[in-house]
């Protein structure tokens, strides 16, 4: 299975929209490109294989696996991107500014109610991360 992030760049944030075979899933927001600098940058465009992982702080989530230069990048709930990211990607409900949206943790959990099942069964699940072309 393959799912789609496709990006709009802002100053202040990233803002996306993923899709699965070119449905809608949910929204997304990121911290602004900052040369994939470790906390404080969106991660490069790219293809990444999604693992379920658990944390007492986020319970279970999903993690982006061989990030260049990266680690722990997570798919989690957030709300404002710079208060409340380190260079995850947060699936929100709807956009509302530079890397904000709001009721994230309704669209984390479509989200998770969708990929888990995958890779539950044993399948490949990956994060195709793209510039939004206008």
């Amino acid at each position: 299975m393959e799912i789609v992030l496709e990006r709009m760049y802002f100053p202040e944030g990233t803002n996306g929209f993923l899709s699965l075979n070119g449905k809608e899933i949910c929204k997304t927001i990121e911290l602004p490109w900052r040369n994939n600098k470790a906390r404080v940058s969106c991660i490069p465009e790219g293809k990444y294989k999604i693992r379920k992982r658990y944390s007492a702080k986020f319970k279970w989530h999903l993690e982006l696996i061989n990030v260049k230069n990266r680690k722990y990048i997570l798919l989690h709930p957030a709300n404002n991107a710079l208060k409340e990211l380190n260079g995850c990607i947060a699936p929100v409900s709807q956009i509302t500014g530079e890397g904000r949206g709001n009721e994230s943790r309704k669209a984390f959990e479509k989200l998770k109610n969708l990929v888990f099942p995958y890779l539950e069964n044993g399948f490949v699940v990956e994060l195709i991360v793209t510039k939004k072309i206008k």
